[in-house]
């Protein structure tokens, strides 16, 4: 009896489990992740300043140079929120992008323009009606990120938003679990890569994933610099078969991408005070937010700009499949190459018997895992397409409204100069 229950206890998980992602594709206004906000409501963020932080300018720098990118919201508990425009389907932070071990530990070099702000100040939130949102913070730092990683696999994920900084102490612990749909992993050999977005991995292979990495949160604040110390550098080197170079930071006197050299990196990293009388100089409401993002999916412009970005999709799908089906084989490879050693490691008949039994059954539980995460993909990319289409009408639908009323404003106009 008891032997039952454990089979339906872990019927039940494997479901849970299941369930979960399930509805981790049922939403894509703008990323494909949970229904409702993962964040405790009644949690407030805020950042500690630390002694000897002086700062030459405020938080209004970043309302400033980021309205051109994006759009600021008011969004309660955290006051205003930025989000990125222009970024397309499926995007998350630390996606583009590479990484480099720097004095300050694992430090992001983004590709965008304002990557200097989003990605080394402040936190990262996610929302179920407009994606991830930007919340603006005062301390620099390399990467606000926290890591998993396994004998195959590094990720990373963007700290929740009430993750305090402590002064004299860093981030060494998280307030609750990140969701598991959250987490951006790639194959550990790529982690290097100069354009690692070409590798990471689907949110569906976390299914799998998760199970085979664990968490480790390690920013520490050492002589007064933030240090993402994150995964260690010998780690990184045998998973990717290559000597880890250290690059210095120095400072940058313009905003916009970093510039990598030989040995050093040059960043924008301003001192940045809080001032709570500051605010953007446009703000929409959450509805508006929502609208913005749903129309931006779908470039405004000509109708073979419409089509470009259809074709991007259809680009981005097959990418995603492509590499899916790639590490789920290389991860049946692994297991494959792991049962002949220990074949070999046996000393008796009856050892091989059970060596070959484990891994066969080792095999077949993964390619059952790797079927659900074939399932998933294919029903988020098929929501995707169709959001496509509904946001492609809706814009048709505005030309063609604009158009009528144009069309009545013209015949206004002759009737008013005929009776004149």
């Amino acid at each position: 009896m008891s032997g039952r229950r454990r089979q339906m206890k872990k019927a039940f998980l494997i479901l849970s489990i299941i369930a979960g992602f399930v509805l981790a594709t049922s939403c894509i206004y703008y990323v494909p992740y949970p229904e409702g906000d993962y964040l405790p409501p009644e949690e407030e963020y805020y950042e500690e300043d630390y002694p000897g932080y002086g700062a030459r300018m405020d938080t209004s720098h970043f309302y400033d140079f980021l309205s051109p990118h994006g759009i600021w919201v008011y969004h309660r508990p955290y006051g205003y929120v930025w989000i990125p425009q222009g970024v397309g389907y499926g995007w998350r932070p630390y996606t583009n992008g590479r990484w480099a071990w720097t004095s300050h530990g694992w430090t992001w070099i983004s590709f965008y323009d304002w990557g200097w702000a989003p990605f080394h100040y402040g936190r990262w939130g996610w929302d179920v009606s407009f994606g991830w949102f930007w919340i603006p913070g005062t301390i620099w730092g390399p990467a606000w990120v926290t890591w998993r990683h396994g004998p195959e696999f590094i990720g990373w994920a963007p700290l929740p938003p009430d993750t305090r900084f402590v002064g004299g102490v860093g981030v060494t612990r998280l307030p609750y679990p990140v969701p598991d749909t959250f987490w951006i992993f790639v194959d550990g050999r790529y982690f290097m890569d100069h354009h690692i977005y070409h590798y990471v991995l689907p949110i569906e292979r976390n299914y799998t994933i998760i199970r085979k990495t664990m968490i480790k949160t390690n920013i520490v604040h050492r002589n007064h610099l933030v240090v993402n110390e994150g995964v260690d550098v010998d780690t990184v080197s045998r998973m990717t078969n290559q000597r880890i170079s250290q690059y210095m930071l120095e400072d940058s006197d313009e905003p916009g991408p970093s510039t990598v050299r030989t040995e050093a990196i040059r960043i924008y990293r301003p001192q940045i005070r809080s001032n709570e009388r500051a605010a953007p100089k446009s703000v929409v409401s959450e509805s508006e937010a929502k609208e913005e993002v749903m129309r931006s999916r779908i470039k405004s412009g000509t109708e073979e700009t419409s089509q470009a970005e259809e074709s991007w999709l259809r680009d981005e799908q097959k990418r995603e499949t492509k590499i899916l089906q790639e590490s789920q084989e290389g991860e049946v490879t692994r297991i494959r190459q792991e049962k002949t050693e220990k074949i070999e490691e046996a000393r008796t008949e009856n050892e091989k018997e059970k060596v070959e039994k484990e891994y066969q059954e080792k095999i077949e539980s993964t390619k059952k895992r790797h079927e659900i995460e074939k399932s998933l993909i294919k029903q988020r990319h098929q929501k995707e397409e169709q959001k496509v289409q509904e946001t492609k009408k809706k814009k048709e639908a505005d030309k063609n409204e604009k158009k009528e009323e144009g069309t009545k404003t013209q015949k206004k106009k002759v009737v008013t100069a005929t009776v004149k």
